[in-house]
Parts: C-alpha cells; structure tokens; sequence
C-alpha cells in the first residue's frame, strides 16, 4: 500500500468494519465507503495517492477506483474549501430562486463556480439534484443541508460561517421536515387510525 497516504487509526478501524459487511469475494463493493473514508481524512478531496490506496487496499485496479471516483460528484478530485458550498441546480430549485443564491455565494464568497476562495474557506459548484426538491431551493454545505433558501437567509448562513460560526442546518424558514407551508388544508387532527370518523 501508498506510503504517501494510509489510513489512521481511527479511519483503519471504520474502514474494517465497513469492508466486514460485504460477502466474502465482494469486498470491492464497498469502494464509495472507504472512498468517502479517504476523501475525509485527506481533507475534503481525493490525491492520487489516496485513490490508489483504496485500489490496492480492495484488491482493485487504479482505474476502477478512479472510474467510482470521477463518476460521482461526492468525490472531489481536486483540493476544496473548508465549506464546500454545492449548489442544486435542478428544476425545483431554478424554479424557486437559486439563480438568486448562486449571485449571493459569488457576492459573499468572493468565487465563481468552480473556484476556491482566496482564504480557503469557501468553494462553490453546482450539482444535480441533492433530494429536497420540496424545500427547495437548497444547498448542501459540507455534511449539511441547508433548506428553503431565500437570497437574504442564504446570505446569513454563509456570513456565518465566514465568521467561523455553525448556522442551523434544515429549513431556514422554519418548516419540520417536507411540511406544507402555511395552514394545513388536510390532516388536520391526529385522529386514531383507520376508520376513524367512519
């Protein structure tokens, strides 16, 4: 294996456990998980040698590995931000304003798509779809999605984190979960199950 990269102790341990719940002969199904393994303990991307890591840790050739890799937008191929800002793109969110929010990450960030800001702290891309079509628009800031976005709360939360500070994760405008947005029109009483009212 790389002497250039190997994983901690703490990653070795995880890694191990991931590897134990594939059948024996399909341990190279778990190249996501130790990608994303690797990817963490390298700071936010994947170096060539972490990537080849991976390889020979599987019993993988190189290229497979890199294939996983550059396929998904999860994996990042070159260094990143601290936060890395992936913007959505897809239709409910361009419906609802994220050209809006793409204009505030230039503004507050100081980087277009694709860019690193200067201090290190930010870097912004667009993505598919990241699965909160009905909070949208949304973003995903490193672990964390941050939901129901206007331009002025978008701008709150990375200001935020340009201080250094952790802004709540979730709605930004206050819904529990995929909740309608004003009054509810149905379902409107807990009620005790089926038949209820029958």
């Amino acid at each position: 294996m790389s002497d250039a990269f190997a994983f901690d102790e703490t990653y070795r341990a995880r890694a191990e456990t991931i590897v134990a719940r594939y059948p024996e002969g399909r341990e190279q199904s778990a190249v996501i998980p130790l990608l994303d393994l690797a990817q963490r303990q390298a700071g936010g991307w994947l170096p060539t040698e972490a990537l080849e890591y991976v390889a020979t840790y599987l019993d993988m050739p190189k290229i497979r590995v890199l294939e996983v890799a550059s396929f998904y937008s999860m994996f990042n191929l070159e260094p990143v931000g601290r936060n890395l800002v992936q913007l959505c793109r897809t239709t409910p969110c361009w419906l609802r304003g994220s050209d809006d929010l793409r204009a505030v990450a230039k503004d507050v960030t100081g980087c277009g798509l694709g860019e690193t800001s200067e201090d290190g702290a930010f870097t912004v891309v667009e993505v598919e779809c990241l699965g909160a079509c009905c909070n949208a628009p949304m973003v995903q800031i490193n672990d964390e999605y941050y939901e129901d976005l206007t331009a002025d709360s978008f701008k709150d939360v990375l200001e935020a984190l340009k201080r250094g500070d952790t802004p709540k994760p979730g709605s930004q405008a206050g819904r529990a979960g995929s909740e309608p947005t004003g009054a509810r029109a149905t379902l409107t009483s807990a009620g005790t199950g089926a038949g209820e009212g029958a």
